[in-house]
């Protein structure tokens, strides 16, 4: 019998992943659509329609997952499908945070301003090396869902052969494994590109800044519209970063956690899952063609319902 606080935290979760399933759809749909009548896309929106094309792939594995897991935990954990969820999601949620990675470099080599020269390199070849750093982010997402898997795989065998090392039981071979094992290719996962998204954000956010307060000054008013268009790009950074961070730090955490059968289950896989859900809407508010086609399709949507009959 599930208690009042796990439906209600279900529900949320349900209907924060299908938020943000519409907005990286969305996302994707429209730079889709672009992609087909350009023949080419610009190197940010390169990064954006593949960072929500994995995003939404997340999303609905997650909850197809989570809700296989928490319903009949016996049986999955008796059959392949966990190793099948696991590709999937090891595999998308790497890919997420490269992805996430590259665009707060591009935006950091494309807006900051610094003289280093390799600084001056980057800002020259960043159209020829999205593509590359894209790619990249495949290969290495591929590597270590295969080591995910090898450990997995691990695993599972030894749970159907019942054969583990010694006398130890079958909650101790799983700890060992998960500590010694899957907590150190975890981190070492997302610790690399969640090192590189912090310096690119905070080198941005501190060009930025500098720039911000040297046109305050310069300004006739607070109100200068340059003034107001570095203001909003400094808070979407920031709400990036703490997102980012969140995020980073919600998938350590569980990585070095266990106990999923608690109450909290379903509280915490909101918190996981927060980023993926709300990012998207601020890129989509923060970007002027993403922005301008959801203005169209709400007045578009606007215009049936009111012509609807009544």
């Amino acid at each position: 019998m599930l208690g009042s606080f796990t439906i209600f935290a279900m529900v949320v979760f349900v209907l924060l992943c299908s938020l943000g399933i519409m907005a990286n759809g969305f996302i994707v749909v429209v730079l889709g659509r672009e992609w087909v009548r350009c023949h080419r896309l610009s190197p940010c929106d390169m990064i954006l329609i593949s960072l929500g094309a994995a995003r939404f792939c997340l999303q609905w594995v997650g909850m197809v997952h989570n809700f296989y897991y928490f319903l009949d935990y016996l049986r999955y954990s008796k059959e392949p499908a966990r190793q099948y969820f696991g590709i999937y999601w090891d595999f998308l949620n790497t890919a997420t945070f490269w992805f996430a990675t590259w665009l707060s470099v591009l935006f950091c080599v494309k807006i900051a301003n610094f003289t280093h020269p390799i600084f001056l390199w980057l800002k020259w070849r960043v159209k020829e090396l999205v593509p590359w750093f894209l790619l990249a982010s495949l290969l290495m997402s591929s590597i270590f869902t295969m080591l995910f898997f090898a450990g997995n795989n691990i695993l599972f065998q030894a749970l159907l052969q019942g054969t583990f090392l010694g006398n130890i039981t079958l909650y101790g071979f799983t700890r060992k494994l998960e500590i010694y094992y899957f907590l150190p290719l975890k981190l070492i996962t997302v610790s690399i590109p969640f090192s590189l998204f912090v310096v690119a954000i905070v080198l941005l956010i501190s060009s930025l800044w500098r720039h911000s307060w040297r046109m305050r000054h310069r300004a006739s008013s607070a109100q200068d519209p340059r003034t107001q268009a570095h203001t909003r790009a400094l808070k979407s950074l920031v709400s990036f970063l703490v997102l980012y961070a969140f995020s980073f730090t919600s998938f350590v955490i569980d990585s070095a956690s266990s106990d999923f059968e608690s109450a909290w289950y379903w509280l915490w896989q909101i918190v996981i899952y927060l980023c993926t859900s709300v990012h998207p809407f601020i890129l989509i508010f923060s970007n002027s063609q993403l922005g301008a086609a959801l203005m169209k399709l709400l007045l578009l949507l606007k215009k049936r319902w009111a012509s609807s009959p009544t």
